[in-house]
């Protein structure tokens, strides 16, 4: 198929490379012309694992970029991938799909025939019937219904396996309020992925598949905020974490995926995506006492990290080693990293912070231009009264005679990355 996504981040670059691999001619807008250029280069504008290799496989030929909206015109179905940034109170902010829903709009309003616009970006239920289609609908001068077809369809993607989980998903969800053209052309999209790995599609409507996407980040972030409460009560008594982890995840109602309690979630998704739905319940005149216990817990984990580190060493005038930037290994990506608030609470302590990751370092240093960055692991370590773990990279693991050689051999793991030997001072946050 003829394929048009608007929006070239994560979820736009991933979607497009992989609809190309299945086969599809794919076309991105996006009004960064370095984006557009780096996709014609079959260049991922992008750090994620196999993403590059996709890219620079169809980049420029079966996938290709433009900041023209004309280009949408000639494709059979559109994908709204547009950031929904959030708000001070949590709520999203629309104005990126308000202005690239009109401009699609404006860009097939001549043409002949039925245009499917598929909503890729997370928004909050009723936002597409309510916000999205009136906008279609005058840009278009069409009803929707008449040749212009408005669907959801939730992106499941993990920074760090965007495109395993987009090649071999748990579920594939159409929300189309039974507009049997949206599900034809929509089932035509993923056929190669159902057929090959037998995948369940749920078509349902579209505030309900709206409200898929949100109750499946919220479940995941609450899953995670118990265990690492668990964690914190584990320690208080001396008792492992990970052995109960291990011991309970057996039970098939819970199962052993996002047991693993440490320094807490981040990126874009489960901070976004559980602020965005306690607004909605808010505004709908419910207290989501849940989620904000998951909100709370989670903002929490730094903190009982850095109380652990204090307890070993006074990192004031010290150097300390902060390893692991992004906010999971497998990323560059650091919104939402655990790394700020423990980075903030080492500098309000006076601590000459070292930091260092495989892959998010000029991300970080934006935000942090003025504190040290080290080339390696090892590097990050030389002369250092303390070091703190907060992303689980497997390459910290190695690090033995690196923390042995440390100042203080001191060391916070908050992911359960490294090996207490007994050579170093070594506390684990729940553990």
């Amino acid at each position: 198929m003829d394929v048009s996504i608007v929006g070239s981040g994560y979820v736009g670059t991933t979607v497009a490379a992989c609809l190309a691999d299945l086969g599809h001619d794919v076309v991105n807008v996006d009004i960064d012309e370095s984006v557009v250029a780096a996709l014609n280069a079959g260049e991922s504008p992008i750090h994620e694992p196999g993403l590059s290799d996709l890219v620079a496989l169809y980049g420029g030929d079966r996938l290709r970029a433009t900041t023209d909206y004309s280009a949408i015109a000639g494709t059979d179905l559109t994908m709204l991938a547009l950031p929904t940034p959030s708000e001070a109170d949590g709520s999203i902010n629309l104005s990126a799909m308000a202005a690239g829903a009109r401009s699609v709009g404006e860009a097939i309003a001549a043409k002949d025939g039925y245009h499917l616009v598929v909503v890729k970006s997370t928004v909050v239920p009723g936002t597409t019937e309510e916000e999205l289609v009136p906008i279609l609908e005058e840009a278009t001068d069409r009803t929707e219904g008449e040749d212009l077809g408005v669907a959801v369809n939730p992106e499941f993607l993990r920074e760090g396996s965007a495109v395993d989980d987009f090649t071999n998903p748990d579920k594939i969800v159409v929300g189309t309020d039974g507009d049997e053209r949206a599900l034809n052309r929509l089932a035509d999209i993923y056929e190669p992925i159902v057929m090959e790995w037998e995948v369940p599609v749920v078509e349902t409507g579209r505030r309900e598949a709206e409200m898929i996407k949100y109750a499946n980040n919220a479940f995941l972030a609450a899953k995670v905020s118990l265990i690492n409460d668990i964690g914190n009560v584990c320690k208080e008594y001396g008792v492992d974490a990970y052995e109960v982890a291990e011991a309970i995840g057996l039970d098939h109602r819970i199962g052993e995926r996002f047991l693993r309690s440490g320094v807490g979630w981040g990126g874009s998704c489960f901070r976004k995506d559980v602020d965005a739905i306690r607004a909605a319940a808010r505004e709908a005149g419910y207290e989501p006492t849940m989620l904000d216990a998951a909100v709370e817990v989670n903002e929490r984990q730094p903190d009982r990290l850095l109380g652990l580190l204090d307890d070993l060493v006074d990192v004031a005038g010290r150097r300390v080693a902060v390893l692991g930037l992004a906010f999971k290994p497998g990323t560059d990506d650091i919104r939402n990293s655990r790394a700020i608030p423990v980075i903030e609470g080492l500098r309000e302590r006076g601590a000459e912070v070292v930091a260092y990751d495989p892959v998010a370092i000029e991300e970080m240093r934006e935000r942090f231009p003025d504190i040290e960055y080290a080339e390696s692991g090892a590097a990050a370590l030389s002369d250092t009264h303390g070091a703190v773990v907060v992303t689980d990279w497997d390459e910290f693991a190695t690090l033995d005679e690196e923390f042995e050689a440390m100042a203080d051999p001191v060391v916070v793991d908050g992911r359960r990355v490294v090996e207490d030997r007994g050579s170093i001072v070594y506390e684990g946050l729940t553990w």
